[in-house]
């Protein structure tokens, strides 16, 4: 039997639902695809954004024939057959995953993407700048997908044609959190256990079944680095290797754990331990050369340094203050005093004039003087 989500996937841009801010009137992959214009380019967004969907709308479009992989199975060799293939069309190679290629994997596929040989396509739910190699990114167009919003979400369920109350159309909905296909997996998995009529027990009863099924794939991905960040940012250091090593067991990508750590470090514990980012980076940096099962290690190391570090959020809470003011205000004139006299003139202007080593006056643009972004906590 065909899944729902299968079933429901668009085969154009016409029946495609949300990523406006790409694909609505005039947006630059609506540009693409109505144009034929052939590219590669990486997608990147949360699980259930359509990223699938739109590189087989666009292949379809361009009139390419589409090669799927997935950099979880897939490595060079697999590769290397698409490459070889002979067609009269142009060949398309779309990598779900791309993330989970290594360097040399990508730099594999770097020639035949500068060649033209195949259009290159990726997938991955992880920021490409640190995980796609920087000769291929500089080959992509980098387009960021959205979750879906809860109007999309209400759109899809209509086209399911399951009926259901406002009540369990609203916890469905807070239940996918922007993941159309985590709302259509449990939709499915509620209609062949309760019909087409569903109530939010009905819901919730079929939550409890497909969460033993699919424990490993579905919504624990999420749930449990939330409860592994959570743990080390109450100090926690036991649950925090509980959870840890529930994701390990489970296949989580340990470059993913290990750089929510790095993110942590300078995030929940900043300035109050500074070493917590040495550790968490140079653990990061064994998770790429150790590699599973032993990295385990390495991270249970780290997560139980985080977690036992005191904390201090005072430099994460300050660099967003100073982004709104950058936002709000432009790029506002930096003070005479502490500009750099590099020609007479420039010093006849009064650049550099008064400038002092170690000096108390704000350095802040006049319009901001006296502002405080950072506030260091309370001892």
């Amino acid at each position: 039997m065909i899944p729902l989500a299968a079933q429901l996937r668009p085969k154009d841009l016409g029946e495609f639902i949300g990523q406006e801010h790409l694909v609505g009137k005039g947006k630059p992959l609506r540009q693409a695809i109505e144009q034929k214009h052939l590219m590669s380019f990486v997608l990147w967004g949360p699980p259930g954004s359509g990223k699938t969907t739109l590189a087989r709308i666009y292949a379809k479009a361009v009139d390419g024939i589409l090669f799927e992989l997935s950099a979880v199975s897939a490595g060079k060799a697999d590769v290397k057959q698409v490459v070889e293939q002979k067609s009269m069309k142009q060949k398309i190679l779309f990598i779900d995953e791309i993330h989970r290629f290594n360097k040399a994997q990508q730099d594999f596929l770097l020639p035949y993407v500068e060649s033209g040989e195949v259009v290159f396509i990726g997938a991955t739910t992880e920021n490409p700048s640190f995980e796609v190699i920087s000769p291929l990114l500089s080959r992509c167009q980098v387009f960021i997908l959205k979750p879906h919003t809860e109007e999309d979400l209400q759109e899809i369920l209509a086209k399911s044609g399951v009926k259901m109350d406002q009540e369990a159309q609203e916890w469905l909905i807070r239940y996918a959190n922007g993941d159309a296909r985590r709302l259509l997996t449990l939709l499915e998995s509620a209609t062949q256990l309760y019909g087409k009529r569903l109530t939010v027990k009905t819901l919730q009863n079929a939550l409890q079944t497909f969460a033993v099924r699919y424990d490993k794939k579905g919504e624990a991905h999420y749930d449990s680095i939330s409860a592994f960040i959570k743990s080390m940012r109450a100090s926690q250091p036991d649950a925090a290797l509980y959870y840890l090593a529930r994701m390990l067991e489970g296949g989580e990508d340990p470059k993913f754990i290990a750089r929510r750590m790095v993110i942590f470090a300078s995030e929940d514990i900043g300035l109050a331990q500074p070493t917590a980012l040495v550790v968490a980076n140079e653990v990061f940096q064994a998770v790429e050369s150790v590699g599973m099962p032993e990295c385990g290690i390495n991270l249970a190391h780290a997560a139980a340094y985080l977690a036992l570090a005191k904390k201090s959020r005072a430099s994460y809470e300050a660099f967003p203050a100073a982004q709104a003011d950058v936002q709000a205000y432009g790029e506002l004139p930096v003070p005479l005093k502490i500009r750099n006299p590099v020609t007479k003139l420039m010093k006849g202007e009064g650049y550099g004039k008064g400038y002092k080593k170690y000096d108390e006056e704000s350095y802040l643009p006049d319009k901001l003087k006296g502002k405080k972004y950072f506030i260091p906590d309370a001892s």
